[in-house]
């Protein structure tokens, strides 16, 4: 159960869509209960109607319910959504699950779930996969207040205690959420997100640079995925604004979607040397990341904790060096000095973005070497199908956790017949 999934490009969905296909083809029966497509550009896909819809995707059962979706993004908003979907769910036809696997970071409507499963007559075992974690983002990008703030986290301690086990995307999540939110550390499990693009073959560089308008002695420094608060890409404009006033040939792309995409636009209006793309198809959107020449993850200054870009893993896939403009100790910072496949700059210091990135063009061993590096660490540590095992074994054991559950309350009410 996810309000995200398959078309959507970016983001939870491609993980959620391949855990779904995969377990399938592992021979697991999988069927999935999701929103409509929305994501990453707030509004609701074309072709999409009705109030449910069932589809079979790559050999899974699809169940959309819909939901609302707001025109703009605040935490009102957000929660109106997330409670629109959690009470579609708890409506919505279960089918007698053997496990329950819940995505977060839709909060609300993992707790109606989390109520369903307690309260219902099945009582399938419950898994929580956090992707972000809820509480922390809203105090990161201060879209909450203290006390809010302070309701939101006492809240998801509730909801991810509930559950009979979590997995998360990081081991500085599992840390966070069993100190922070009390969580028992036994009831949580680390499973590391992977990289969701099939390999391609080799990509004619040139001719992929001449579509998308890049001239051969641009530096193209590209940032994929979702245009939203928590990536401060302001930081970006700036940077693109430097580049311009110092005859720079770096160039900074923008490629995708989301509810700020319109004001950084605005911000960069005039500016020569920063473009903005459309989402891509998965096949170009590879052809897009491999004719760079340095990608980018960008992080609002002041995020920490909160998640893990999912960007990194297709990032590191391409064997292309990376620039983090990010705070020295968060997550992401930590993934590129684990991975070694790039450089740290400070957020919110678009001189250092911009001369980070003329370094590395003007050293192509180093960058090669970067990218080498990152390159390896996609298919040693980040293997989809070590996932997948991982994935496999987990949710074996909740589903077992639920029979033995079963027989034990069986015993016990025969024991009290007798």
């Amino acid at each position: 159960m996810g309000i995200n999934y398959a078309p959507e490009p970016t983001g939870i969905a491609p993980y959620t869509s391949r855990l779904a296909e995969l377990l399938a083809g592992d021979g697991h029966e999988v069927t999935v209960l999701t929103g409509y497509p929305h994501y990453p550009e707030w509004k609701l896909a074309k072709g999409y109607s009705g109030w449910s819809r069932s589809e079979l995707i790559n050999g899974v059962q699809v169940k959309r319910l819909r939901h609302f979706i707001p025109k703009t993004v605040s935490h009102a908003q957000r929660m109106h959504l997330e409670l629109s979907f959690g009470i579609r769910l708890l409506f919505a036809k279960w089918h007698h699950p053997d496990a329950v696997l819940i995505v977060s970071p839709a909060l609300f409507a993992t707790a109606l779930a989390i109520i369903r499963a307690r309260f219902g007559l099945a009582k399938p075992s419950t898994g929580i996969w956090v992707q972000d974690i809820y509480s922390r983002g809203l105090e990161e990008t201060g879209a909450a207040g203290s006390i809010s703030g302070m309701l939101m986290k006492k809240i998801e301690g509730f909801v991810l205690r509930s559950a009979t086990k979590v997995t998360v995307i990081h081991n500085r999540f599992g840390e966070y959420i069993a100190s922070e939110l009390g969580v028992p550390r036994s009831h949580i499990s680390t499973i590391r997100n992977w990289t969701h693009l099939a390999p391609e073959g080799p990509v004619d560089r040139n001719a992929s640079r001449r579509r998308l308008g890049w001239a051969d002695d641009d530096v193209i420094v590209l940032h994929a995925g979702n245009i939203g608060v928590k990536q401060g890409l302001g930081n970006v404009v700036k940077a693109a604004r430097l580049a311009e006033s110092q005859g720079s040939r770096v160039r900074f792309v923008l490629l995708g979607d989301g509810n700020q995409r319109a004001a950084v636009q605005q911000q960069a209006a005039g500016i020569k040397r920063i473009q903005f793309i459309d989402p891509l198809p998965d096949d170009w959107f590879q052809e897009a990341l491999q004719s760079a020449d340095i990608l980018l993850v960008n992080e609002l200054s002041g995020l920490r904790e909160m998640a893990v870009p999912s960007k990194l893993t297709s990032y590191f896939a391409t064997g292309l060096p990376v620039i983090a403009a990010t705070e020295v100790d968060s997550t992401t910072a930590g993934e590129i000095a684990a991975s070694g496949a790039g450089i740290r700059v400070d957020p919110s210091a678009p001189k250092d973005l911009l001369r980070a990135a003329e370094r590395l063009a003007d050293d192509p061993v180093h960058s090669a070497r970067l990218g080498a590096a990152g390159r390896d660490y996609a298919e040693n540590r980040l293997s989809q199908h070590a996932a997948i095992v991982e994935y496999s074994a987990w949710l074996t054991k909740l589903a077992a956790s639920k029979r033995s559950s079963t027989l034990r309350t069986s015993r016990q009410s025969h024991s009290h017949n007798v």
